[in-house]
């Protein structure tokens, strides 16, 4: 039997017992494993999802400037106030529901998650790759200490890849021996093309929106034909690039984060749709981005589970299958997931 077909016997054989359980493993390929501060001291609730965008009154600052036209949601999703209860929320989440997570973080957050729960935590390692001031709350990191983080166990997946953020497209390059380093020693990669912030332009950094294109990844894949990477964000809302890369480049996946709770539904669920009728929902996975409001998680997965275009076997695809084979899980992993 090869192991592929190992896997499919084992993940067959199991379905049956865990949907009895009511507790079917959901694998999130994107949270954040850090303390509540980088999103402000006085972080707002959160409408997930929003029913209006922000616009800006650029006569003031953006800080003053930003409103949103949006009725009170019913149930506003409430933050952290600390990095403990970041983590603790977060974790009591991911155990109601069984979600394995990959999160992502500095090296000594993510050894704290893991150590909290090491069945549940796949490690990522956040990348900034621009010389940034001591008191930045992320670091530059050169390829030899990445390679020297992975050689001491320090995380599983290189990402989350924040060069959006810093104006650094994917074929920079700069970028070059990450890409290179992760294709040598087969790391997973996991990288923003998408939305930011509203207004994320005026923030003091360099994201550009144009940046978002999956297509910018495209002379990346020829440079490096066995890199294992997935887009977080889908690239959204950018679909017709998503979808003609993803038809070229049979190997590329995406995460749906963040646009599955903070876009509004019929938008998101638009481009969801879009995927998957073109051929390419088994390259989707499941993600949230869940930062500091822990219930997002929830939001994330009743939107899939409640998708009226998706069957059960695509939404079950979504939730864990397809971050299964992307992350190449063995037979006795998944039989773990699916008994915790």
């Amino acid at each position: 039997m090869t192991v592929w077909h190992s896997w499919l016997a084992a993940l067959l054989a199991l379905s049956s017992g865990a949907a009895a359980l009511g507790r079917p493993p959901i694998i999130d390929m994107h949270l954040h494993a850090r303390r509540a501060g980088p999103i402000g001291p006085d972080a707002p609730a959160l409408c997930a999802p929003p029913t209006t965008m922000p616009r800006w009154d650029n006569a003031r600052p953006l800080a003053q400037g930003l409103s949103q036209d949006e009725r009170p949601c019913a149930h506003p999703l409430q933050p952290s106030a600390s990095g403990e209860q970041v983590m603790r929320g977060t974790l009591a989440v991911m155990e109601r529901r069984n979600v394995i997570g990959m999160a992502s973080g500095e090296p000594e957050d993510i050894a704290r998650w893991r150590a909290a729960a090491p069945e549940r935590i796949v490690a990522g390692l956040d990348l900034r790759i621009v010389p940034r001031p001591p008191s930045a709350r992320f670091q530059a990191r050169s390829p030899e200490e990445v390679r020297a983080l992975h050689a001491a166990g320090a995380f599983e997946v290189l990402g989350e890849v924040m060069a959006q953020y810093e104006g650094v497209a994917p074929d920079d390059a700069r970028l070059g021996p990450y890409w290179a380093l992760a294709e040598e020693l087969e790391i997973p990669v996991a990288i923003h093309l998408g939305p930011g912030s509203a207004g994320a332009p005026y923030e003091g950094g360099a994201y550009r929106a144009r940046n978002s294109s999956a297509l910018g990844l495209e002379e990346v894949l020829v440079r490096h034909p066995r890199l294992r990477v997935y887009i977080m964000h889908a690239g959204y809302p950018l679909i017709d690039d998503l979808l003609a890369l993803l038809f070229a480049h049979p190997q590329v996946y995406v995460d749906i984060a963040a646009i599955v709770a903070t876009e509004p539904r019929p938008a998101f669920h638009r481009f969801l749709q879009r995927i998957v009728e073109a051929g390419h929902g088994d390259r989707v996975m499941f993600g949230t981005d869940q930062g500091i409001w822990p219930e997002l998680i929830e939001v994330a997965i009743r939107t899939i589970e409640q998708a009226p275009f998706l069957s059960a076997r695509q939404k079950r695809d979504i939730l864990y299958n397809n971050a299964a084979r992307f992350l190449r899980l063995t037979p006795a992993q998944i039989a773990r997931h699916h008994a915790m």
